[in-house]
């Protein structure tokens, strides 16, 4: 067992039979009294968000977390299908496990995937991803980049925000965790 002192950012915890994420951490220390942990806990399997404190070297229980990568295939019913990219064995994961990382799966794409004890825990994208526009209104003349912003869907079939001068069939460099327009790619 460790301590709460040995907590970081992606560190899984196993608390009361669960397991939950570890968003953000802070060590406290303050001027009267003992020293702290503050966490922002995400329980893998709910979702739920909970801010969570530790006493200083408190005994919490990591859960141990296999990281690898693996290449999105293709989607079978409600699940995907990704092949491992050392033994290439194929694993399904639940669509509910995947959740919005489907708005920026494409075949062939490379994510990372969290297992723990043969169970796929959460999908970790890149932090942003080259999509094309396959749907969006024209700009009209006079348009210009700082005017406004309109929707567009990406061929994954994700809506996001573009600018106006933005077109159909431009490739756009999107952010993988807010879902927002970063730039236009040229190729």
């Amino acid at each position: 067992m460790a301590t709460s002192n040995d907590i970081k950012n992606g560190s899984v915890l196993k608390l009361e039979g669960q397991l939950w994420n570890t968003l953000e951490f802070q060590h406290v220390k303050p001027g009267k009294g003992g020293a702290f942990v503050r966490t922002k806990l995400k329980n893998i399997t709910s979702g739920k968000v909970v801010d969570k404190t530790f006493n200083a070297g408190a005994k919490v229980e990591f859960a141990t977390v296999d990281r690898s990568n693996y290449q999105y295939l293709y989607m079978d019913g409600n699940d995907y299908v990704f092949m491992d990219m050392r033994d290439y064995d194929q694993v399904t994961v639940p669509g509910t496990v995947v959740g919005d990382a489907a708005n920026f799966l494409l075949e062939s794409a490379e994510v990372q995937l969290a297992m723990h004890e043969g169970t796929p825990l959460y999908i970790e994208l890149p932090p942003s991803v080259v999509l094309e526009i396959t749907q969006t209104d024209p700009g009209l003349q006079g348009d210009r980049s700082k005017a406004g912003t309109k929707p567009a869907t990406l061929e994954t079939g994700h809506e996001i925000q573009v600018p106006l001068f933005v077109d159909q069939g431009t490739k756009v460099k999107v952010d993988t965790r807010t879902s927002e327009y970063l730039g236009r790619v040229t190729d």
